[in-house]
């Protein structure tokens, strides 16, 4: 019987080592998560508002969700998708559905203070694609969505990242839903 070929003994060259990845440091993911986004009053409505107001202020401000709030305090969140798993598809009309009824109550959130870390660990093990930034009293001060995240990414590694020359047919033309 002859001997079988393991792929352990071959030889290995510097060429087949893997090249190794940029990382972020400690430092990085440490930054206060206001040095992503802009701290404006988000988009936010009452939760009396229909939901048909809520996804045309979605629209015209392009942006993927809305913040509830009574009182200037926040108590819940509406996102794109809220309003597809809770709406679409039940032949309730979105100009009578109140955005009480479909919206995410007492959502995660962070003060403009806390890490970028701790975005990344909310948004991975969590899910979201949009975290309220609140401060000391619960008033809304601003909207970390993954795109910020990303543009984060972006500017720490633009050599990584902008620098890919561009594959023919391969990339959408336009950003998903527009």
């Amino acid at each position: 019987m002859e001997a079988e070929e393991s792929i352990y003994n071959e030889e290995r060259t510097d060429e087949d080592e893997p090249k190794p990845r940029p990382s972020i440091d400690e430092s990085v993911v440490g930054e206060p998560v206001r040095r992503l986004v802009r701290l404006t009053p988000p988009v936010a409505v009452s939760p009396d508002a229909a939901v048909n107001e809520a996804v045309r202020l979605m629209k015209q401000h392009r942006v993927g969700c809305v913040l509830i709030q009574d009182g200037g305090r926040l108590i819940g969140i509406l996102t794109e998708r809220d309003i597809l798993t809770k709406l679409v598809g039940t032949g309730a009309d979105p100009a009578l559905v109140k955005v009480d009824a479909v919206m995410t109550r007492k959502p995660e959130t962070l003060g403009p203070d806390d890490p970028v870390a701790f975005a990344l660990q909310l948004m991975s093990v969590g899910g979201f694609r949009h975290i309220p930034l609140v401060d000391g009293e619960g008033r809304p001060v601003a909207i970390l969505s993954v795109k910020d995240i990303v543009d984060f990414l972006v500017e720490h590694f633009p050599q990584a990242v902008l620098n890919i020359p561009p594959e023919p047919g391969r990339h959408a033309k336009r950003p998903e839903g527009a």
